[in-house]
């Protein structure tokens, strides 16, 4: 976690192993472009195009998405969206299969906080249970995989609850209170061409 680039009380989320994925796609990237080089010399860089693109994508998939936690709400930084929920706005923390946030009538998941798969309850140990927030537990003190500190969804869902209950209990919040109009949805238009323009190439480079 990292409190960088963003100013003043601020806490960000991405994934351990997302960083991993986006070393490897750039790094068979880069390796791609050297052995192509060595092959064939300069003329043969436009082929090189779905290399390009999976080094975008490690960035796009892997790198670009995190959880922003700040006084005045959540962001989600998507692959394609910002998805910014004020916490007046925030009804629930799902993470049944991803850190989810509910308001009144919509769901916003995620992609930088995915739930584990079959097996990540199974990692689970006593500590990750214990000192999570009120929220977190369901009936018989019962915590969802997803909620476990050691997974990325609970991790994510640890900061998001913490900060939300402190205000709650501060009454410089009222859950729900906020309608669906204040959380604001930023398209990513340049991604989404830069991602078309990409796999075209890359079409192109391959079959044609």
């Amino acid at each position: 976690m990292s409190r960088k680039p963003y100013a003043g009380n601020v806490e960000i989320f991405k994934a351990r192993t997302s960083k991993m994925f986006a070393w490897i796609c750039w790094a068979v990237a880069v390796f791609g472009v050297v052995v192509t080089l060595m092959a064939a010399g300069p003329r043969a860089l436009p082929g090189t195009t779905p290399l390009l693109f999976i080094a975008f994508l490690g960035w796009l998939l892997f790198w670009r998405p995190v959880v922003v936690v700040r006084d005045s709400g959540v962001a989600l930084e998507n692959p394609y969206r910002t998805i910014d929920v004020p916490w007046d706005a925030l009804v629930q923390v799902d993470t049944r299969y991803a850190l989810t946030l509910v308001t009144p009538s919509k769901k916003y998941p995620a992609w930088a906080a995915p739930a584990p798969g079959i097996w990540g309850g199974r990692n689970a140990r006593p500590e990750h249970l214990k000192g999570l927030p009120g929220t977190t537990y369901g009936p018989g003190n019962s915590v969802r995989p997803g909620d476990l500190k050691n997974t990325d969804s609970g991790a994510a869902a640890v900061l998001v609850r913490t900060r939300w209950q402190d205000l709650v209990e501060a009454g410089r919040v009222e859950p729900g209170r906020a309608e669906d109009a204040s959380v604001t949805v930023a398209v990513g238009w340049f991604r989404i061409a830069a991602t078309v323009a990409l796999a075209a190439a890359s079409y192109w480079a391959v079959f044609l």
